[in-house]
């Protein structure tokens, strides 16, 4: 069966009811080639906050996993995320925190950059050298990876949960 470029492929689930493993990897591969919220893992700016992320991370002896690029931290990060929370009630509570993870991130990442006055679309890193303080720095630089990477998992998980339990994701309120 071919699948029609504009419609991701369907998840597929084995006998137990577990997803199949390679149908869930076709899913984000769709989401990362044409799904823009979910895509900009991929763009250089978030790729370029991500290794910024790790560099900082563990300097400040934070413990990290080296990840590769920022598209290998969201896809590992998702699928464990699936695994993890294995029901409707959990992945609905997961997503809902990812979804305030967003906002809390982006509102932060507009206050900062409204104060300095930073040009939106242009590079973190690069705007970042305008903020005097370093930990107004790193909380606008952390900000923006958060903000790209709540992004990208909250529209795909959303996605996946409508797969999975036949209705679109709705947040705890």
């Amino acid at each position: 069966m071919t699948e029609q470029i504009n419609q991701p492929p369907k998840l597929e689930k084995l006998p137990n009811g577990d997803i199949n493993t390679s149908s869930l990897a076709n899913l984000l591969e769709w989401f990362l080639n044409y799904d823009s919220r979910v895509a900009i893992v991929r763009n250089p700016h978030v790729e370029e906050l991500f290794q910024w992320k790790q560099a900082d991370d563990a300097a400040n002896g934070v413990e990290i996993y080296p990840f590769e690029n920022a598209e290998a931290r969201f896809a590992i990060g998702v699928f464990q995320a699936i695994a993890e929370y294995d029901s409707e009630t959990k992945l609905r509570q997961w997503i809902t925190e990812v979804l305030q993870a967003l906002g809390e991130s982006k509102q932060m990442n507009e206050d900062i950059a409204a104060s300095y006055k930073l040009n939106a679309g242009e590079s973190h890193v690069a705007q970042a050298e305008q903020i005097p303080s370093n930990s107004e720095r790193r909380l606008y630089l952390t900000s923006g990876w958060l903000e790209a990477l709540c992004t990208a998992e909250v529209r795909f998980l959303g996605w996946v949960y409508q797969e999975l339990y036949g209705k679109p994701f709705e947040p705890i309120v």
